[in-house]
């Protein structure tokens, strides 16, 4: 039959999605650069726990940084970082970066060391090709958030291990390109955004089931299925847009940990509720109340890859935009499988009940470390 090939490929698209989501949160740092001419003058944030890992700060070993600490290694933190970003143009023209200046910030998510960066390139800068490998060879999961300026338009860029090396337009970008890259980046938050991912998939994995009997049963049709995920993925857009737009434009604020940890916790619960149903029958309204929680960490994404003021609504509108693209493109990929794989023992044991119990443990996980700013898993 048909039917278990396709249980067994939603079981191997489910430990995908879950295999990466096994390591700890991501780091970021936030690159910000401006263009005048030929000059290129920027500031970038790397969080201190990460140059930590790399490089080494806590000269006592206490677990604990001082600014002494930091500030004996300067030195270090310079030559690590410029060793790890390239700037230069498509003829060939090296823009050599020179660290002007060392601060320190706090970010949601702790201490930031702030290197003030210069760079003078051979000619009025049109491209800017930008090289980034900061810590991609320790942690694979680490991003670059780049803003680029030049007078009154911004572009944006992440950089990953897969996109280490782009280009970017600086004269002649338009809102429209502006558009598009937010558009960009909306999809690309879905798609490696693990606890969106799996908080999606169990709400999708009994959509082609009926409870019925104490036990979960193969759907009877495919029209059913489709609307319930469509009611399900409506409430869940319509939540995080209005979470998203409101935090984003400075409206409501809420604390990263406090985000992140009822993101985690709305994970596990979605997942366990396929294991002992409490709301099957309401899970369009549990997709609403759990994506008002998720648009605020979609906010603390955009609002770290910083909106334009010139085109703050055309940016913001992208975004969104892209999450939902991201959000049908898993749909699409899904449903059709589990669809053709809904009768078979193997899709409602293996698939929805084992599959929901590996979530539900990543996300307690997740929530542990969150809550309690912990690494349980490395």
């Amino acid at each position: 039959m048909m039917a278990r090939p396709l249980a067994a490929a939603l079981a191997l698209l489910l430990a995908c999605c879950a295999a990466p989501a096994l390591a700890h949160k991501p780091s970021d740092s936030y690159l910000r650069l401006t263009v005048t001419g030929k000059q290129v003058d920027g500031q970038w944030d790397i969080a201190l726990r990460d140059l930590d890992m790399a490089i080494g700060l806590d000269a006592d070993g206490n677990g604990e940084l001082t600014w002494d600490e930091v500030r004996a290694r300067h030195a270090a933190i310079a030559a690590y970082a410029l060793s790890r970003l390239t700037l230069s143009m498509p003829a060939g023209g090296a823009c050599p970066l020179a660290v002007t200046g060392h601060l320190l910030d706090d970010h949601s998510d702790g201490a930031y060391a702030v290197l003030k960066l210069h760079a003078l390139c051979p000619a009025d800068v049109v491209t800017l090709d930008v090289d980034y490998r900061l810590l991609f060879d320790i942690d694979p999961q680490h991003k670059g958030l780049l803003r680029l300026e030049h007078g009154a338009l911004t572009s944006t860029a992440i950089f990953t291990p897969e996109r280490a090396r782009q280009s970017l337009q600086v004269a002649g970008a338009s809102r429209w390109r502006q558009f598009g890259d937010y558009v960009k980046h909306g999809v690309w938050h879905i798609w490696i955004g693990f606890d969106h991912i799996l908080f999606l998939l169990s709400l999708l994995l009994p959509a082609v089931l009926v409870w019925r009997d104490g036990a979960w049963n193969g759907g009877a049709k495919w029209r059913p299925a489709v609307i319930d995920v469509l009611k399900i993925v409506t409430a869940f857009t319509l939540a995080h847009s209005m979470t998203l737009s409101l935090a984003t434009l400075g409206v409501l604020s809420i604390p990263s940990r406090l985000v992140e940890s009822a993101i985690a916790a709305s994970v596990a619960l979605a997942a366990l509720n396929n294991i002992w149903p409490l709301f099957q029958r309401r899970r369009a309204l549990a997709a609403f109340g759990f994506g008002l929680i998720h648009g605020f960490g979609f906010a603390s994404v955009l609002l770290d890859l910083g909106l334009p003021a010139s085109s703050l609504l055309l940016s913001l509108v992208g975004f969104n935009a892209g999450v939902e693209v991201g959000q049908l493109g898993i749909v699409v990929l899904f449903l059709p499988l589990a669809y053709v794989a809904r009768n078979s023992a193997f899709y409602r044991k293996v698939v929805l009940l084992g599959g929901s119990g590996l979530i539900a443990l990543i996300a307690m996980v997740w929530l542990a470390e969150r809550a309690f700013d912990l690494k349980i898993i490395s």
